[in-house]
């Protein structure tokens, strides 16, 4: 006899760090009953990208709890005090939490809240008597969990473009910046087979693609040669400066999100270098390490900007990579024996959704039509993290606005104010708002 299905109030799927969040302001909450299921037999957190000394390009506050509930047990601030570390990190003086340090935080807290549940594969959601009905493999087998709302959080994928072929794909030399970490060893230790000097190469402009280029740049023989190529006009630095950091605010969500679907385009690609840019010190860092690898004669370095790849084909041993210069119409052609692609990430629409596709709203392109609070779900029972960058801004990735979001989301979940949600923190007004207290044209005509 098959057993009744676990019901909860709301079932988050995917426990990365903004459904981790979602579950850490929801522990505690006594007329909230919710799950956050994820497939992973574990936590994990960009393992492939945990490069040594790499750290968050947010404040540590941007944890899972802090700008929602500071008092939170499930604070990076208590994890650290738990660890005996709290100390270590108040005299270290730095903001900015070690990658892999943060990632220890977020495995610690996924194990210290009863919700989350590893090992939990969803495979089919179906809606019928009011319900959300959930099929989920487990280690046990087959289980069956109904819930009244669902809040989505599967995360991106790993992007290759097309101009990658499968011929090159098929070599192993194609290596995405998400596994570099996993392949590392295998990059460095390359020049052991051949007696030749090695050419690898690195193409994308964000943070991960400088990341990676500085350790080859610190590990690789001198005599290699390393390439850097993007098809940015330049190495964008993030901008950083505090008026442009208002615009991670409720208020500019509430502009952006009022714009129409054309002008939320445009302003999209005009900010990338909000989000997906590189850290100015690491910039700096390797600026001065090529300076130095100069003293001595010039290095085997290459820096490439306003390159687009249009060809990357195997050939023989290696591949033949060609880049076409924007600006000048002219292809730059050259082999490479390694390829990392730092060419970030896609959304796509989970399988599991096939069943439920009639409950969701969409755009006339096909994207997701997410309501300024998050929701998807015709009847307002289906809520995104990190799936509305063409509706929000670039908020939508940015750790800091993750309590904020998970505010909303569960205020509506919990049909009450469980977390008040601030409505103003900028000192600066989006759009063309009332400038309060000035005369108008009116009342200058009636003085004069």
């Amino acid at each position: 006899m098959n057993q009744p299905a676990e019901h909860f109030d709301a079932i988050a799927i995917g426990a990365g760090p903004f459904n981790l969040g979602f579950a850490a302001l929801t522990d505690g909450l006594d007329d909230l009953k919710v799950a956050v299921l994820d497939a992973s037999e574990k936590f994990v957190w960009h393992p492939g990208m945990m490069l040594p000394g790499t750290h968050l390009q947010v404040p540590f506050m941007a944890d899972l709890v802090t700008m929602a509930d500071p008092t939170s047990k499930h604070s990076f601030l208590n994890y650290l005090k738990e660890q005996g570390r709290i100390y270590p990190f108040y005299i270290r003086e730095n903001f900015y939490a070690l990658r892999e340090e943060y990632s220890n935080y977020l495995a610690w807290a996924a194990t210290n809240i009863d919700s989350v549940r590893f090992g939990h594969r969803v495979l089919e959601v179906e809606y019928r008597e009011g319900r959300y009905h959930l099929s989920v493999l487990t280690a046990s087998g087959l289980s069956s969990f109904t819930a009244n709302k669902l809040v989505l959080g599967t995360g991106t994928q790993p992007y290759l473009p097309p101009v990658v072929s499968d011929a090159a794909r098929g070599t192993g030399k194609v290596v995405h910046s998400s596994d570099y970490m996993f392949h590392r060893e295998q990059l460095l230790a390359s020049r052991a087979a051949e007696s030749r000097p090695q050419v690898t190469c690195v193409l994308g402009s964000g943070q991960s693609a400088a990341e990676i280029f500085l350790d080859l740049l610190r590990c690789l023989p001198d005599d290699d040669h390393l390439i850097w190529a993007t098809r940015s006009e330049r190495y964008f630095p993030l901008e950083y400066t505090k008026l442009t950091l208002e615009m991670t605010s409720p208020e500019y969500i509430d502009h952006f999100h009022g714009l129409s679907m054309e002008q939320r385009d445009v302003l999209s690609a005009e900010q990338k270098g909000l989000y997906k840019g590189i850290n100015a010190d690491l910039i700096n860092e390797i600026h001065e390490e090529l300076y130095q690898r100069s003293v001595n004669g010039a290095a085997n370095v290459h820096l490439r900007t306003g390159c687009t790849a249009t060809s990357i084909e195997a050939a023989a041993e290696q591949l033949a990579v060609t880049l076409r210069h924007e600006r000048t119409a002219q292809d730059l052609e050259f082999v490479t024996d390694n390829l990392v692609m730092a060419t970030g990430y896609r959304a796509g629409t989970p399988d599991f959704l096939d069943g439920i596709t009639e409950r969701i709203n969409y755009l006339d392109d096909g994207r997701l039509n997410v309501d300024r609070e998050y929701s998807i779900g015709l009847d307002e029972d289906i809520f995104v993290q990190n799936a509305e960058l063409h509706t929000h801004g670039f908020t939508a990735p940015d750790l800091g606005m993750g309590a904020y979001r998970n505010s909303v989301i569960i205020n509506r979940v919990a049909g009450r104010t469980a977390y008040p949600v601030e409505a103003q923190i900028a000192f600066q007004r989006f759009g063309a708002a009332e400038l309060a207290g000035l005369p108008t044209a009116d009342t200058a005509n009636s003085r004069a």
